[in-house]
């Protein structure tokens, strides 16, 4: 990840790849209205660890925060504010186990599982009752999640599922950008990222363009297997990650 421990190599042959996987990963994110971090994140793991989670997160807010100002009249500021309290609170749970963890395949074995779980998340499906506290309790699971992997939508879209659609996309929106900014604080205060995971960030945003002006050509054609598409392959780059930090 972004922590000076590790190395990045930037041979052309992975420069090609990230942006691949990041213009990939922006066609999906237009289709689904999520999935960007699910897709992008476990294959730059795979990857490198320096990829990860930093530069991921800086896309996240980007695109969040252009998401919520052009729906800001649907935001629900109240909402926005208890998720992320929830979502501070599990930035510290995130970079605690961060702090556990040793090496680099402490961190992949961490990042595995994580992704595994925001896999098993989104295949569960099971709409949770909208409170206060359930909102908060996903709120502090995405902090955890987002924190250590970039991924951080599958717990809230449990809760949100059902609800105006106007309404859960202005609001998770404004919700993830500033849940990304916090993570992001997190990460810059505890040295697990630095200037260039923001430069690795602005290098990723040509091909995060090119896959949403790519991605009105497809519109709702894929929509049908854009989802267990997305989820297979996050599921398999989680098991190899997994697989990575056992060896």
């Amino acid at each position: 990840m972004g922590g000076q421990e590790f190395t990045l190599d930037l041979a052309p042959w992975m420069v090609a790849a990230v942006a691949m996987i990041v213009m990939l990963g922006s066609i999906v994110q237009s289709g689904l209205g999520m999935g960007f971090g699910l897709m992008v994140a476990p294959l730059l793991a795979l990857l490198d660890p320096a990829l990860v989670p930093a530069p991921t997160l800086f896309l996240g807010m980007f695109t969040a925060a252009w998401g919520a100002y052009r729906d800001r009249g649907f935001i629900r500021w109240n909402e926005v504010a208890i998720g992320s309290a929830g979502r501070f609170t599990g930035v510290a749970c995130g970079l605690l186990l961060l702090l556990i963890v040793s090496g680099e395949a402490g961190f992949s074995l961490l990042f595995g599982i994580m992704v595994l779980a925001a896999v098993a998340l989104s295949v569960a499906g099971r709409a949770i009752p909208f409170t206060r506290a359930s909102l908060a309790a996903m709120g502090l699971i995405s902090g955890t999640m987002g924190t250590i992997t970039s991924v951080g939508a599958p717990p809230l879209a449990l809760i949100y599922h059902g609800r105006e659609p106007a309404v859960s996309r202005a609001s998770l929106a404004a919700f993830f950008t500033v849940g990304c900014a916090g993570s992001l604080i997190g990460l810059y205060a505890a040295g697990w990222a630095g200037m260039r995971d923001l430069v690795l960030a602005l290098a990723m945003v040509p091909p995060m363009l090119a896959g949403l002006w790519l991605s009105r050509f497809f519109q709702l054609r894929f929509a049908r297997w854009y989802r267990p598409w997305l989820l297979s392959i996050a599921g398999v780059a989680g098991l190899l990650l997994v697989m990575r930090g056992l060896q």
